[in-house]
């Protein structure tokens, strides 16, 4: 079924290769809104793309790259010819204090967490705005909510970004497009795995215990701040672990 009001049927998702970005795109296609994959591996989201039911548009850039979102838009409107919903959700974490990693590492962070999501805001922004309205609804983290110490880098980045969903949700009171944030704790994703240097965690242990999310519990939230009458906008959606003592 289309979600609420039967309005929205398309949707951008950036990131889309796998986690949180997967299952969201994943959540949308089981209810009838054509997805279009975007993210900066082809052969991953050509593999991704056969787990729909619904042929998904790809598309294939640096999100970080302001021509990467005007090419991901275009994509999506050659594909399906509107686009209704964004998922800004591309983005990476730093498990560090930012000087013992190379400053390049530090500068990806930074340009894909913030950047990333300014970039995919402001390109769609004008083309909803243009056709009566839409949704979009950003990655955020706890670490944009708290004060992180051991993941200073982050945590800013991530502060920013909830700084940008909740001006630019003011800025739109009135447009009929909805802005909010989904903000979650640990989530046992690939990137997550990677960058806490823990390839070989037992991931069904670590969300039995309470210690972290799966991507389709952050999905799940995406899907609940969608699926709200067009009156409802939710702003955060905070979401953790029950063993997340933060």
């Amino acid at each position: 079924m289309p979600l609420t009001t039967g309005e929205p049927r398309v949707a951008l998702i950036t990131g889309a290769g796998s986690g949180i970005g997967l299952s969201c795109a994943l959540a949308l296609d089981a209810v009838g809104v054509d997805v279009v994959l975007q993210g900066i591996d082809r052969p991953q989201l050509e593999e991704a793309a056969s787990l729909f039911t619904r042929e998904p548009g790809v598309s294939v850039g640096d999100i970080a790259e302001p021509d990467t979102s005007r090419r991901a838009l275009d994509d999506t409107l050659e594909s399906f010819g509107q686009l209704d919903i964004l998922i800004a959700n591309a983005g990476l974490y730093l498990g560090s204090d930012g000087w013992d990693v190379p400053l390049q590492r530090v500068d990806s962070v930074v340009r894909i967490n913030i950047l990333g999501v300014m970039h995919a805001v402001h390109t769609v922004v004008p083309h909803l705005l243009a056709n009566g309205g839409g949704d979009i609804v950003v990655t955020s983290s706890i670490a944009g909510h708290v004060d992180l110490a051991h993941e200073a880098v982050y945590s800013s980045a991530k502060h920013a970004v909830a700084s940008f969903v909740n001006a630019t949700r003011s800025r739109l009171a009135g447009k009929n497009i909805r802005i909010g944030a989904v903000a979650p704790g640990v989530v046992a994703t690939p990137l997550w795995a990677i960058n806490a240097h823990d390839t070989g965690a037992d991931i069904p242990a670590l969300v039995r215990d309470g210690r972290a999310l799966l991507p389709q519990d952050v999905a799940s939230s995406v899907m609940f701040m969608l699926q709200q009458p067009r009156y409802v906008n939710i702003r955060d959606i905070v979401i953790l672990p029950t063993d997340q003592a933060i």
